[in-house]
């Protein structure tokens, strides 16, 4: 039987933190990748990026 990650809670987790983690790392180095795109889909890598802030 094969598991995927996203039914794991404990994988899910590590996912999202690594997601904040990244987004605040290049929101760091090139804030404008990020504040551009504030609405949308594009949006949760921008609101990921200030809660790792």
């Amino acid at each position: 039987m094969t598991h995927l990650c996203i039914f794991n809670f404990q994988s899910l987790l590590i996912v999202i933190l690594l997601l904040v983690c990244t987004c605040a790392y290049l929101r760091s180095l090139a804030p404008i990748l990020l504040d551009k795109n504030k609405t949308g889909l594009l949006g949760i890598f921008w609101m990921s990026a200030m809660i790792g802030e």
